[in-house]
């Protein structure tokens, strides 16, 4: 094992790879859900605060409602195709993150700019946990 993976199953209080996964898909279900309900709810708050559009935080917030569903039946039972599949998705979210802050499509302001970016940061993290864990299956 790698200090990284050392690391990360020490992080999550276990040498399981199987427990680890499910550990990691239940963070990430959790923390997807609270932030897909404060889109839908807090958007038009959010919205002038980060100087995003409402109509956009408002729609990704509906659109965690099945991948919350989708990871949430991951971590019921973490397996290597399921858990390889949510880590990509996050990878894909990271990508898509970055893409709309550099692309100029938005016009954040700083404290989004730095909403998304954090997001992002923390997705990468999910991600490569989620994709250590499937590959330790």
């Amino acid at each position: 094992m790698s200090q990284a993976t050392d690391f990360a199953f020490a992080l999550f209080r276990t040498a399981d790879a199987p427990t680890f996964l499910r550990r990691v898909l239940t963070l990430d279900a959790v923390t997807s859900g609270a932030m897909g309900l404060m889109l839908i709810v807090g958007a038009g708050q959010l919205g002038p605060l980060l100087g995003l559009p409402v109509e956009l935080l408002r729609a990704v917030g509906y659109a965690f409602i099945p991948f919350v569903a989708l990871v949430a039946a991951a971590a019921a039972r973490p397996g290597r195709t399921l858990g390889m599949t949510v880590g990509l998705l996050n990878a894909g979210w990271v990508v898509a993150s970055i893409g709309a802050l550099v692309s100029g499509a938005l016009a954040p302001n700083l404290l989004g700019m730095a909403f998304v970016a954090g997001q992002a940061v923390f997705v990468g993290v999910l991600a490569e946990l989620q994709i250590i864990g499937a590959r330790r299956l």
